[in-house]
C-alpha cells in the first residue's frame, strides 16, 4: 500500500542524513524521483516508502555498483543484483585487494629503506646489486643544474617512455669528466627501472653488474661540497687496507624534489672497492 505520508525533501534529507544536493543529483539521474513536485512553489516530496528505495540505493554504493549501474539496475524493474553481477563485484574486489597489497608492499619497503638509511652508519662496506637503469649522460653548467634537469628533462622522458621504477626507487649519476671541472660536467643520470624499454635520443637502457662491495658514506648538503665527503671517503678506503674498483656514484635521497633548504639534501657516495 503506497503510503500516504509525505515528507519535503528537506525533511527527507535531515531523517535519511543525506544532503539535499545528493537527492537532486538521483533525481536527474531518474534513479529517485520526488513523489510530487508543487507545479506552484516547485517543492518536491518525497513518500515514507521511498525511504527504503534511498536505503537500497546506499547499500549498492557501498557494496561497489555505480550510480549508472545502480539506475540500470531500476530500469530494468528489479533492484537486486544477479549472482553474476555480485560475482563480478566480487572478482573486481579481489582484484584491488591484490593491487592495495602490492601496494602496501612497496610502502613498507620504501619505509624500511628510509630507517636503513637513517640508521646507517657514517662509513658502511655493501654490495650494490645488479639493475636495470634508464640512463641519461650529458654535459652541466654546473651542480646546481642537476635537478631542474632531472625534474623538467629526464623526468617527462621516462614517463613518456612509460618506465616503471620500483619503490623505494634508486637514482645516481657518475660523472665521465678525466679531471675537475667547476663548469661543463659531463654526467650520466642513473635510475633503476623495473624492465628493459627501447632507447629514445634523450634515454638509454642498460644493465648494471653487480658490485660486490662499495663503500657507502653519507652527505648532507649541496653538490658543490661533494669534494668534503670525498676526502673523508678515500681517507677511510686508504686507512683501511681497501683500494677503488670502478667509477664512484651519488645516489639521491633527498634534494630539491623534497626539501626547500640544501643543508638538508641527502645523498650517499657509493665507491665500488676491494680489498688490497
Amino acid at each position: 500500500m503506497r503510503s500516504k505520508l509525505k515528507l519535503k525533501i528537506g525533511e527527507f534529507s535531515q531523517l535519511m542524513q543525506v544532503t539535499v544536493k545528493t537527492l537532486r543529483h538521483y533525481e536527474q539521474l531518474g534513479i529517485l524521483l520526488p513523489d510530487e513536485v508543487d507545479e506552484w512553489t516547485g517543492y518536491r516530496y518525497y513518500r515514507v516508502d521511498q525511504m527504503q528505495r534511498l536505503n537500497a540505493i546506499r547499500n549498492l554504493k557501498e557494496v561497489g555498483f555505480s550510480l549508472e549501474e545502480i539506475r540500470e539496475l531500476y530500469e530494468s524493474c528489479s533492484h537486486i543484483p544477479s549472482i553474476a553481477q555480485l560475482n563480478e563485484k566480487i572478482g573486481a574486489c579481489e582484484c584491488e585487494l591484490e593491487r592495495l597489497l602490492l601496494q602496501r608492499t612497496r610502502l613498507q619497503q620504501w619505509v624500511d629503506s628510509r630507517k636503513q638509511i637513517k640508521t646507517m652508519e657514517k662509513f658502511e662496506i655493501q654490495p650494490l646489486p645488479a639493475i636495470i637503469v634508464a640512463s641519461h649522460r650529458t654535459v652541466i653548467k654546473q651542480y646546481a643544474d642537476l635537478g631542474p634537469l632531472c625534474v623538467n628533462v629526464i623526468g617527462p622522458e621516462m614517463h613518456r617512455l612509460g618506465c616503471k621504477c620500483p619503490l623505494p626507487g634508486y637514482c645516481f649519476t657518475v660523472e665521465h669528466n678525466k679531471e675537475y671541472k667547476p663548469t661543463d660536467i659531463d654526467i650520466e643520470y642513473c635510475e633503476q627501472v623495473e624492465e628493459m624499454g627501447h632507447d629514445s635520443d634523450l634515454i638509454q637502457f642498460k644493465r648494471m653488474e653487480e658490485v660486490p662491495m662499495a663503500l657507502c658514506m653519507k652527505h648532507y648538503g649541496p653538490y658543490d661540497r661533494f669534494y668534503q665527503s670525498f676526502v673523508e671517503a678515500f681517507r677511510y678506503i686508504d686507512e683501511n687496507g681497501y683500494r677503488v674498483a670502478g667509477h664512484p656514484r651519488t645516489a639521491y635521497i633527498d634534494g630539491c624534489w623534497n626539501q626547500d633548504d640544501p643543508e638538508r639534501w641527502l645523498s650517499i657516495i657509493q665507491i665500488p672497492v676491494e680489498k688490497r
